[in-house]
């Protein structure tokens, strides 16, 4: 199960207890908001996208949609996302559950910048009723990933 793939990841950092598993689904960012007892934005959605060879996730929070344009410039192609039978295999975990977590090789992790004015944010950890509160340089060091970016749009900054 890939929640205990998640959780062995995060023992050489000693915080797998910090998990939060609930008795309710957590798959969408409503659901998780609700489960966490969060503003819904709160939520670090990792979505997945197809390029050429290989499969790459970025975690935006939960009120942002990915823009078009910017993907298109950034990632030279058109945002294709995985479709539901190609998640699991391609990413490591099933849809609802889909985490920056002990993910399979071959995968590139983005961090959106619309997580940057939250102090913690709650990702998913490998299961559809999962979640792990975390500090937006927690995410970035646990996620490994390869930076952040301006890829989304539909979301407001604090003021």
């Amino acid at each position: 199960m890939a929640i205990e793939k998640v959780r062995d990841y995060f023992k050489q950092w000693h915080i797998e207890s910090r998990i939060l598993e609930f008795q309710t689904s957590s798959a969408t960012v409503e659901l998780a908001a609700q489960a966490v007892g969060c503003a819904p934005e709160r939520i670090a959605k990792t979505l997945s996208f197809k390029l050429a060879e290989k499969c790459v996730l970025i975690v935006t929070a939960g009120d942002a949609k990915i823009d078009n344009s910017k993907f298109k410039a950034h990632f030279k192609t058109k945002a294709k996302m995985l479709s539901a039978e190609e998640v699991e295999h391609l990413v490591g975990h099933g849809i609802g559950g889909v985490c920056p977590f002990a993910v399979n090789g071959n995968v590139d992790i983005y961090l959106d910048d619309s997580l940057k004015r939250f102090d913690t944010v709650f990702p998913a950890c490998g299961s559809s009723n999962s979640a792990i509160e975390l500090t937006i340089a927690e995410l970035e060091k646990y996620s490994n990933c390869a930076g952040w970016f301006d890829l989304c749009k539909g979301w407001q900054p604090v003021s």
